[in-house]
C-alpha cells in the first residue's frame, strides 16, 4: 500500500505541474494587463516601466520558475485589478461556490440515490419508466437553460424565488460569510443549486440504476434469496451496500467537475463565487488571479481522485495487485 500511495503522491504532482504550465502558457493570449490597469491615457514609455516593474517583460520560463518557487510559499501573485494578493481574492469568494456545491450535492445524493434503486428493484413499473426519461431529458438540457427557466418560472411568473444575488449571509470565523444560517440567503440558493445539481442529477441515477440491477443479479444475492432473507434486507443490506463502491468513486470525480461548472451557474444568477470571479478575470486581462484559479481547481481535482484512489486501493486491493503488473 505504500508504494501505491507514492506512486499515486507522484502521478498528482505530475500533473498539477502540467495544469499550472498550461495555465501560465495560454495567460498572454488573454490581453495587455498593464492596458487594464492604467487606461488610455498613460505613455507607453509609463507602460514599459509598469511592465518591467511587474516582471512581464522576463522570458516565460522565468515568470513561470518565479511563479512555481511563490507557488510552494503560498503565494500565487497579486491580482492586477483587485491589487491584493490572489490568495485573498480566492478565498473570498471560495465559501459562495462551496456552499453552491454542498447543496448541489446533497440534491443529487439525496435524489438520485433512492430514484436509481426504485429503478432498479421496480424496472417495469411507470415511476420508474418516467424516472429513466428524466434522466434522459436532464442530461440532454444545458445548466443554463435549466436555471433560465427555473428563472422564468420561479421569479419571474410565480414571484417565490429571488434571481440572482446571494441574498443576507453571516459572518462565520472571521471569514466565512454563510448564506446557509438565514432565511433569505436559503432562498437565495434554492434556485442555483437545484440548476448546478440538473448537471450530475440525471448521471448518477442512471449509475446507481445500472449498479444496483449489476448486483441483483450477482451469486451472493441470490444465495441470500435462497436463505429466505427479507426483501428489504437483501435489498438494502446485501445489493445497495456493494453498490456504493462505484458510486462513490465517480462521485469524487464528479465532484471536481461541479465545482468547474459553477462559472455557468454563477453567471447566470450573479452569484458572488469563484466562478464569477474567473470570468471577470479574463474580461479584465486579470491574468495573475486567472492562472490561480485554474490551479486551484486543478488542485481540487487532483486531490479529490487522489483520495478515491486511495481508498479504492484500501477497500479493494486487486486495485493495488493490478498497478503493479
Amino acid at each position: 500500500m505504500f508504494a501505491f500511495t507514492v506512486r499515486r503522491i507522484l502521478q498528482a504532482i505530475v500533473v498539477m505541474l502540467v495544469i499550472s504550465f498550461i495555465g501560465f502558457a495560454i495567460k498572454h493570449n488573454f490581453g495587455d494587463p498593464v492596458r487594464e490597469l492604467v487606461g488610455e491615457r498613460v505613455t507607453p514609455e509609463e507602460r514599459a516601466q509598469i511592465r518591467e516593474r511587474l516582471g512581464l517583460n522576463d522570458p516565460f520560463l522565468v515568470q513561470y520558475s518565479r511563479f512555481l518557487v511563490d507557488a510552494l510559499h503560498g503565494d500565487l501573485g497579486r491580482s492586477f485589478f483587485f491589487k491584493r494578493p490572489v490568495t485573498e481574492v480566492i478565498l473570498s469568494k471560495a465559501p459562495a461556490t462551496l456552499e453552491l456545491v454542498f447543496c448541489a450535492s446533497l440534491i443529487v445524493i439525496l435524489l438520485s440515490v433512492p430514484a436509481g434503486i426504485h429503478a432498479a428493484i421496480y424496472p417495469r413499473r411507470l415511476l420508474s419508466r418516467f424516472i429513466m426519461g428524466s434522466s434522459i431529458v436532464g442530461v440532454s438540457i444545458p445548466v443554463f437553460l435549466t436555471a433560465i427557466m427555473l428563472i422564468y418560472i420561479f421569479s419571474v411568473e410565480l414571484g417565490w424565488l429571488p434571481s440572482f444575488g446571494r441574498g443576507e449571509t453571516v459572518l462565520l470565523f472571521g471569514f466565512w460569510e454563510s448564506g446557509l444560517l438565514t432565511k433569505d440567503g436559503l432562498l437565495h440558493l434554492i434556485m442555483p443549486s437545484v440548476a448546478l445539481s440538473s448537471i450530475m442529477l440525471p448521471l448518477f441515477i442512471r449509475l446507481v440504476r445500472s449498479e444496483m440491477m449489476e448486483v441483483l443479479e450477482s451469486e451472493y444475492v441470490k444465495f441470500a434469496w435462497a436463505k429466505g432473507l427479507q426483501p428489504r434486507r437483501v435489498w438494502y443490506v446485501h445489493a445497495f451496500k456493494n453498490t456504493l463502491l462505484p458510486v462513490i468513486t465517480v462521485g469524487g470525480v464528479q465532484l471536481g467537475i461541479m465545482v468547474a461548472f459553477t462559472i455557468l451557474t454563477e453567471t447566470v444568477f450573479q452569484w458572488q463565487g469563484m466562478g464569477s470571479m474567473f470570468i471577470e478575470s479574463v474580461s479584465r486581462a486579470d491574468t495573475a488571479l486567472m492562472v490561480s484559479y485554474i490551479v486551484v481547481v486543478g488542485a481540487i481535482f487532483v486531490v479529490v481522485n487522489t483520495m478515491v484512489d486511495l481508498i479504492y486501493g484500501l477497500v479493494n486491493p486487486t486495485v493495488r495487485v493490478a498497478g503493479r503488473q
